[in-house]
């Protein structure tokens, strides 16, 4: 896993080893972005269950200012501090050491205004999805703001958060991208 492209590109990234977490592939990674941007003129990405960090370090990459990652694993969180530190993106980012079902709350005292939110939940935690409508129905995201959920190709999920139509449902392999925009 790598920085697939932008101010970083190429520099290796570190996963959990195990199953505990399920990075996004690099193939996959290339084709989200490359549906979504792919570079950016500055804005905020949050990424839902962070894992590696490794959607808001592409999206740093691209050009996105400033990150706000979720991860409740401790271990987890360490990875994302070392693939922060090795990308030099120390002072854009905010790990926040939290189950993502407090993001809403915790981004609302931040007074911040979402412009990439991804949903990357274990497959097996279907309810984890309604995070976005959420999202939606606090007033967090920017006009333009997209909505990228990655998910089992198996699971349809709705046509729409709110004002947020599902654009796009690529399906790679055993996973599947849902993209939403207004």
């Amino acid at each position: 896993m790598r920085v697939v492209s932008g101010s970083r590109k190429g520099i290796p990234l570190k996963s959990l080893p195990g199953n505990l977490t399920r990075p996004t592939s690099d193939k996959v990674k290339e084709s989200i972005f490359n549906m979504i941007g792919p570079y950016f003129d500055g804005g905020i990405v949050v990424e839902l269950f962070g894992g590696s960090g490794s959607l808001s370090i592409e999206s740093l990459s691209r050009g996105v200012e400033e990150a706000y990652i979720f991860e409740k694993n401790p271990k987890a969180c360490t990875i994302i501090r070392e693939n922060i530190a090795k990308c030099r993106f120390t002072d854009e980012v905010h790990i926040m050491r939290n189950d993502a079902r407090n993001a809403v709350k915790a981004l609302q005292s931040s007074d911040v205004l979402v412009d990439l939110l991804f949903i990357d939940p274990p497959y097996a935690e279907e309810k984890y999805y309604d995070l976005a409508m959420e999202f939606v129905q606090a007033n967090l995201l920017s006009e333009n703001a997209i909505i990228i959920c990655e998910h089992e190709k198996q699971l349809t999920l709705p046509d729409s958060y709110g004002e947020y139509i599902k654009t796009k449902n690529p399906i790679y392999g055993n996973s599947a991208i849902s993209i939403y925009m207004k």
